[in-house]
């Protein structure tokens, strides 16, 4: 009894030592208060001849969303800057190539005076075509300049009337362009191919589709993505991956947004300092229909091809995203000199796009690096060294054969006390 007492205590002990390496870190806080500039947002009105239909409490489309757009002037906030594009509002005709051009912007985007703008509004009446990807790159070029968040706000209640310019296909190229700019869509009234046109450009930009029945409705919506534009956010910073690492960019802390063809690996470079600990993830969209089955990959490489650690997930189904990350802490060094290491970060994915389904542009990925003080406590994981396989490997090793030499002392003492006995 005492002898299996023992073995146990020495077992929990050795537990207690093996997990004590596995302890996790306490999470740290980034100061990000830094001074945003002023957001801009357009809102890209449909103005053709299907808004004068009157299935929205009893009035016209036209009329509901004029008195949107009157409750939202009220309401804007101060620092945003708004303007007011229109399409399908001037041309009356039936020459495609002209209606296809008929898109204006009808305020232009900068400080708002709410008296000219709702001036603007009362002039519309439902006339034309729907262009909604002319407009959509007209609202783009509007939006560029400056380094604060852009959201565009359509609202249509029709498909787009001027293929095969597809406005999904527009909304994944401003995508790509890596300015960041939100694409949101609002359905007045929609069928079902209105639905899925106007919820495939918002997918695209990473934006939001709502289905619109009532007046009240769509004041609402648009003022809560007219407000949401002045809410703080970290503009992501377009990057080009390159196809191996000698010729990766260099990256420091911050958010990345990058493209990555099907099939395709993207390598980036980091610096890490000895004391330092490296933090990434990434997350890629799935903006467009795709197989059910999918996975993301991140590893964290030695300039020499030696994998250092990874993080990797995979699901099936329909999904918006797929995420992974790790973490890579770079030993303290003696030597006050010492040099930074170069970690290589390569990001893969296994998305395979649906049948019919355009591959160009690549997937958008969306990549945070983080590097930081690494941790004091040696029982971190990361400092332990889970990340690097060959310490784990070691520790387990010697665990086993310690185990193996206590099992064998004490098998032998037990066989000489039965002996004696």
């Amino acid at each position: 009894m005492i002898t299996r007492q023992r073995l146990a205590a020495g077992a929990c002990a050795l537990l207690a030592a093996l997990t004590a390496g596995f302890a996790l870190p306490a999470g740290a806080v980034a100061d990000e208060t830094a001074e945003q500039a002023a957001p801009k947002v357009e809102l890209v009105l449909d103005v053709s001849g299907s808004m004068r239909a009157k299935d929205i409490d009893g009035g016209s489309r036209m009329a509901a969303a004029k008195q949107a757009f009157n409750e939202v002037l009220d309401a804007t906030p101060e620092e945003v800057r708004l303007g007011i594009r229109t399409l399908g509002a001037n041309y009356r005709g039936n020459d495609r190539q002209t209606g296809c051009k008929d898109t204006e912007q009808l305020y232009p985007v900068g400080p708002l005076d709410r008296t000219e703008a709702k001036t603007a509004v009362a002039t519309l009446a439902p006339t034309g075509w729907t262009p909604i990807g002319p407009a959509l790159r007209k609202a783009a070029g509007d939006l560029n300049g400056g380094d604060g968040s852009r959201r565009i706000v359509l609202i249509s209640d029709g498909e787009d009337t001027c293929q095969p310019l597809d406005p999904c296909e527009v909304a994944r190229e401003i995508a790509a362009q890596g300015i960041g700019l939100t694409i949101d869509t609002l359905g007045l009234v929609p069928d079902a191919k209105t639905r899925d046109q106007l919820s495939c450009i918002a997918d695209a930009t990473g934006g939001t589709y709502t289905s619109v029945q009532h007046k009240e409705e769509l004041s609402d919506r648009v003022g809560q993505l007219v407000e949401r534009a002045a809410d703080p956010v970290v503009t992501p910073v377009a990057v080009d991956g390159a196809e191996g690492c000698a010729k990766a960019p260099t990256l420091k802390s911050g958010l990345y947004t990058d493209r990555e063809e099907f099939g395709q690996h993207r390598w980036y470079r980091v610096d890490v300092e000895p004391g330092q600990e490296l933090r990434a993830s990434v997350s890629v969209a799935a903006d467009r229909a795709v197989a059910p089955d999918y996975g993301v990959l991140l590893r964290a490489v030695t300039v020499h091809g030696r994998e250092i650690v990874r993080g990797e997930a995979a699901g099936n189904g329909r999904t918006d995203a797929v995420s992974t990350g790790l973490r890579y802490p770079k030993a303290e060094s003696d030597d006050e000199d010492a040099a930074a290491e170069v970690v290589c970060l390569q990001v893969s994915h296994s998305f395979a796009a649906a049948s019919g389904v355009k591959t160009t542009p690549g997937m958008p990925l969306e990549l945070t690096v983080d590097v930081v003080d690494g941790p004091d406590q040696a029982g971190d994981v990361a400092a332990f060294g889970l990340g690097r396989g060959w310490w784990l490997l070691g520790a387990l090793v010697l665990t086993g054969f310690l185990a193996g030499v206590l099992w064998g002392w004490v098998s032998r003492w037990r066989l000489a006390v039965w002996r004696t006995n």
